[in-house]
């Protein structure tokens, strides 16, 4: 099991290295631009004042944070990065277990001295420490990237601590829902095409319920049970809206780890 664990993970390294990158690219030159948002902070405001607040709040801008302070600018901004950690979460999900099929090795791996829940164990248990280090690139790019570019601007360090500490729960959501997908479906041969539609598709839902009001979609999108602008001004989840995440997705490991284990596995 641990020999399989450790040639699961070395195949992530590359992945988590671009990603890790890519993330903090973003992180950077996106806060690059705050000092000059900053700048203009009446002008902002008064453009922003013209937009609906259902609008604002679907681009992740809290109505009660300015994009202006650090936190509005901030809770702006991660709405695009959750968005890049679903995609990564997604594609770890949809391809634990379906890349066996697409390339035929399946036959080889449960043929070994190890049972398919071992096998899955380990699949998960090194998709789950490279989110766990994207997620530490994560957190020393933000503060890296605020300390940098906050241009004397005051906030809280707990509130993004708080911030950064929901990721992992909303990246879980994402890789269970690829792992029971891949599962209950026969063969996977395009794991980004998955990917980018679940992430996606979450994410106009969370779009569309904070435009027409309601929660009905927005229980069905983890974008709105972590909702950055929410986190960043009360420093805590909204625990109604993170345990309906929460509890999704023990639903989707349980389906997975049910199913798994009696699935027809193809083969040549």
């Amino acid at each position: 099991m641990m020999n399989i664990f450790k040639y699961e993970f070395r195949t992530y390294r590359k992945s988590i290295l671009i990603w890790s990158l890519s993330i903090a690219a973003i992180l950077f030159v996106m806060m690059a631009l705050y000092p000059t948002f900053a700048q203009d902070a009446k002008f902002m405001e008064q453009m922003l004042e013209n937009y609906p607040e259902e609008m604002l709040k679907a681009f992740g801008m809290n109505g009660n944070l300015a994009l202006s302070s650090v936190f509005g600018f901030l809770a702006f901004l991660f709405a695009f990065i959750q968005l890049c950690l679903a995609i990564q979460a997604a594609n770890y999900g949809f391809s634990i277990l379906s890349v066996e099929e697409r390339e035929f090795t399946a036959d080889y791996l449960i043929s070994k001295p190890v049972s398919r829940t071992q096998i899955l164990n380990a699949k998960f248990g090194a998709a789950f420490l490279a989110l766990i280090i994207t997620d530490v690139f994560l957190s020393l790019s933000t503060f890296g990237a605020i300390e940098l570019y906050r241009d004397g601007a005051l906030y809280e360090a707990k509130n993004i601590i708080v911030l950064l500490s929901s990721v992992i729960f909303f990246q879980l959501f994402f890789l269970s829902v690829g792992m029971a997908v891949s599962v209950l479906t026969k063969k996977i041969r395009n794991v980004l095409t998955f990917s980018l539609g679940i992430s996606f598709g979450t994410y106009i839902l969370n779009a569309i319920g904070a435009i027409i009001g309601g929660n009905t979609l927005k229980y069905l999108s983890p974008f709105a049970h972590f909702e950055s602008g929410y986190i960043l001004e009360f420093s805590k989840y909204d625990m109604k809206m993170a345990m309906i995440s929460m509890v999704l997705t023990i639903i989707f490991l349980v389906i997975t780890y049910v199913l798994y284990p009696r699935r027809d596995i193809q083969s040549l």
